[in-house]
């Protein structure tokens, strides 16, 4: 099919591009940007006045609830959910039901997800066997079943020498790890411990819990030379640590979820479960710390940690209820947010959601998280000046449980998505 955007700002965060211009789509990638053939017809026009035309968004944390909610159409919805907020890319995270360890798994996922003709998933593989931390799990199989990483999702590695030896083979190979610094026995709480965790008699996470198992992911990533993705830092020590090993030139690299940009521990209130995530929100120290290593590259990558919670399982006491939260839909909208907030650059905003994502997934994503003659057709076309207030009801996703939403941030969303292509085609359009 061929789709004419028209009269939209067409902005690529990559190669700082931006300028009004009609953007061509043909067989599924860019043909032109600017001047269009006498000869293209169009079999679609979008008329993108007043908006940007941008890369699709590239989620690098994203859980889809499948496998393991095959029958409740999961996979479509939160699939649906991603191309509303401008997604077209996401990794899926290896904590499935079951654990995405063996290539079977991963390649009914990726068949499945294909068969939806929606947004583009690369698995994450699991480190060890069933994430039980104590026997490494067939990297070179899941690789060439489309895997782009290992993680152990929540789970971690309490065993170092499993952790050495996991490290060893993917520096062997080539492959990245990704993982969450959370020591296994000091982050079994559930709030941040603080005066507030205190007050409300809720089991606390220190940050010592992420500062010491970064000390461990960083000395044995230096001793192996593997490479090492952090996945969503909480912690202005955190940062501290990641900083010091980027100054080192060490091939490291991390992301930070938008909830820990634009909430504290402040927001629990009176054990609001919305809350309840995973990392725990700390206290503004720590969010702006974060703010700001993201604005200087410390950080790399912003993501949703879109984790869904269905049911009741919000409905329960606070250290009960099940930790995760809607986001996909919000992603976009809360870069923006944190880009007036922080007088951050349109460009560096759109970069960490956009380029800097595709460019950590390495030649599985080519040529996507940028709108350049050539490249893949996944497109975002935004409403910059659309003010929307997040209400759970109408939401996307299966998902309704968020801290965004209005009648809890009390705050407006800016920018809304009108239209979302993948591969050339229109996927979403409001």
């Amino acid at each position: 099919m061929n789709i004419l955007i028209q009269h939209g700002e067409v902005i690529d965060p990559c190669r700082g591009f931006q300028q009004v211009a009609d953007v061509a789509i043909q067989l599924g990638h860019v043909l032109s940007i600017g001047s269009v053939a006498k000869d293209f017809q169009p079999d679609q026009v979008i008329d993108a006045r007043g908006c940007w035309v941008m890369p699709g968004l590239v989620d690098l944390c994203a859980r889809l609830g499948e496998p393991g909610h095959a029958h409740e159409g999961m996979l479509a919805s939160e699939l649906g959910a991603a191309v509303a907020g401008g997604v077209t890319s996401l990794v899926c995270p290896p904590d499935t039901q079951p654990v995405l360890d063996e290539p079977g798994l991963v390649e009914m996922l990726q068949l499945r997800a294909a068969r939806l003709q929606c947004a583009r998933v690369f698995p994450l593989g699991a480190l060890t066997q069933g994430l039980a931390g104590d026997n490494l799990s067939a990297m070179a199989e899941l690789t060439q079943a489309g895997c782009v990483g290992f993680s152990q999702a929540e789970a971690g590695v309490s065993h170092t020498q499993i952790l050495q030896r996991a490290m060893q083979y993917a520096a062997t190979y080539g492959y990245v790890l990704w993982m969450r610094a959370q020591d296994a026995f000091l982050g079994k709480g559930v709030a941040a411990s603080g005066p507030i965790a205190t007050r409300l008699g809720l089991s606390g996470v220190p940050v010592a819990a992420e500062t010491i198992a970064l000390h461990t992911l960083i000395d044995v990533m230096r001793s192996t030379g593997a490479r090492l993705h952090l996945c969503r830092l909480s912690s202005a020590a955190g940062v501290a640590l990641v900083r010091q090993a980027k100054a080192e030139g060490l091939p490291v690299t991390a992301d930070v979820s938008i909830h820990q940009l634009h909430f504290t521990d402040n927001d629990v209130g009176y054990f609001d479960t919305r809350a309840r995530l995973n990392p725990p929100l700390r206290q503004s120290q720590d969010r702006d710390a974060l703010r700001a290593a993201l604005a200087d590259g410390t950080i790399d990558v912003l993501v949703s940690d879109h984790t869904p919670v269905l049911g009741d399982a919000k409905d329960l006491p606070f250290a009960q209820a099940e930790p995760g939260a809607s986001a996909l839909e919000m992603l976009l909208s809360a870069t923006l947010k944190w880009a007036e907030q922080s007088g951050v650059s349109r460009m560096r905003a759109l970069q960490v959601v956009t380029c800097e994502p595709a460019k950590l997934l390495g030649e599985s994503a080519e040529g996507l998280g940028r709108l350049d003659v050539g490249c893949p057709a996944d497109v975002c076309v935004l409403d910059p000046s659309i003010q929307w207030q997040v209400a759970p009801s109408s939401l996307h996703s299966q998902s309704k449980h968020t801290p965004f939403a209005f009648a809890m941030s009390g705050s407006q969303m800016p920018g809304k998505v009108k239209a979302t292509l993948v591969g050339g085609r229109v996927v979403y359009q409001a």
